[in-house]
């Protein structure tokens, strides 16, 4: 036992000091939440300020098509030709020429001419607003008032609550992107240390320190110090990023998003007041956040997420499943002399990780399928696929059941995995096949 702890040690050792582990797990929050934050500025990177001339040959728009606190509207006759050749002097940014055949069917004949291209939002506006005002003249010109239309359509936002096996009702977050996230960092974290111990078995003996090291060691101990050292060393990795993320995700959330939580808060006060008083409140002196729904729905569904559970899941999961995955590829290492050899016997492993991603893309739209629940039982899938549907709700011995088999499976696997370590640890100048791996499973 003593031996094992020295191995160990000397894993976890051998990569604190290294200057690639510690940068990455400091930089790796950096970069989710830099992310993050990069994808809120870009988002509004657009809302620049932009005056635009408007030449409406179709005699539709004026006092119609109207700007937004960012975009100014100004409407002109001037001939075409000359307005694009003097705007930008005129200190507009663009200019909008209508057709004046738009409502018959020429729409492809607007242009928007610019320097500096508008951006998306802008776009998007612009192009809105026109198609709304020529649905409406054409809902006018067959006598149909577009109020009727505008007042029937209306938008529904569905609440989700799970009801337990006693009859109560409970929160649930059944944020299906949400698991798939973590089904896949999962598979990313499975596969990147369980080639962590891959390589560092193959590099030690290739190098022929494996000789010296198993004088002292038996080839068993040897590879279950190094597979615990590295899980060891996941484990602590994981727990720095995930605080560093915590307190960065955390001021993001304060500093972009205060706003909108706020707004939240008093749509939450409105649906208790219509649940409770019915019919028998004042529809009209509610505030409509229609163009708010969207944005509510995801918010509300982080934060029904457990974190907690996520999280301590999450690290089960881990290491089970590296455990699994790492001794498989510990023995695959001992087996081969140079990567090349090796793909051979990668291949098959990485099948079973694949097939387990491919299956939890299913938890986003039936995570209580037979395939989802027998891929969150089987261990060469269970720690992607139940990551992917842990949000959706699971009951905790449906995740105790995976979890003892994914650990019982992991006791099997290093067991016969030891057998064949302790035999292709030390050959060399052979390339070995599956027929010679099975005949080292029977050595006693």
């Amino acid at each position: 036992m003593n031996k094992i702890l020295l191995i160990i040690g000397r894993e976890i050792k051998a990569k604190l000091y290294n200057r690639t582990f510690i940068i990455m797990t400091l930089l790796a929050p950096l970069l989710i939440t830099g992310f993050m934050a990069f994808l809120i500025t870009i988002s509004q990177s657009e809302k620049k300020d932009q005056r635009v001339l408007v030449i409406d040959e179709s005699k539709l728009f004026k006092g119609t098509l109207a700007g937004n606190d960012y975009i100014s509207l100004s409407f002109s006759d001037e001939p075409l030709d000359a307005a694009v050749s003097t705007f930008s002097d005129r200190e507009f940014t663009c200019v909008l020429w209508i057709a004046p055949n738009i409502v018959e069917g020429g729409a492809g004949a607007s242009t928007l001419f610019y320097r500096k291209s508008p951006g998306y939002a802008f776009q998007t506006y612009i192009k809105s607003q026109m198609e709304k005002i020529i649905y409406e003249y054409n809902l006018n010109a067959n006598h149909i008032d577009p109020n009727v239309i505008h007042n029937s359509k209306m938008r529904v936002q569905l609440m989700m609550e799970k009801v337990n096996e006693k009859g109560g009702t409970e929160e649930q977050s059944n944020f299906g992107l949400f698991g798939f996230i973590t089904g896949a960092l999962m598979f990313m974290f499975i596969l990147l240390y369980g080639m962590m111990v891959f390589r560092s078995v193959m590099e030690e003996k290739t190098n022929r320190i494996v000789e010296v090291i198993v004088s002292s060691v038996k080839p068993f101990q040897l590879m279950l110090g190094k597979i615990i050292g590295v899980a060891v060393l996941g484990v602590i990795q994981f727990l720095m990023m995930g605080l560093i993320t915590l307190v960065l995700t955390t001021l993001l959330s304060t500093l972009f998003l205060k706003e909108v939580k706020t707004q939240l808060r008093a749509f939450e006060a409105q649906q208790e007041m219509v649940k409770k008083h019915g019919t028998n409140i004042n529809l009209q002196s509610l505030e409509k956040f229609d163009d708010k729904l969207k944005v509510f729905e995801v918010l509300q569904k982080i934060e029904k997420i457990d974190f907690a559970e996520v999280f301590i899941c999450f690290v089960l999961y881990f290491i089970g499943g590296y455990l699994f995955y790492s001794s498989i590829m510990a023995a695959i290492g001992s087996a081969v002399d140079s990567e090349s050899d090796s793909q051979q016997f990668i291949t098959p492993v990485m099948i079973p990780l694949m097939l387990g991603y491919f299956i939890s893309t299913k938890t986003i739209l039936d995570p209580d399928s037979g395939l989802v629940f027998w891929g969150s039982m089987i261990p060469f899938t269970s720690p992607i696929v139940m990551m992917s549907r842990i949000t959706s709700g699971v009951p905790l011995w449906e995740i105790v059941l995976s979890l003892s088999l994914l650990f019982a499976a992991f006791v099997l696997t290093t067991w016969l995995a030891g057998k064949i370590y302790r035999t292709g640890i030390l050959m060399y100048g052979k390339k070995t096949s599956w027929k010679e791996i099975g005949k080292w499973l029977f050595y006693k």
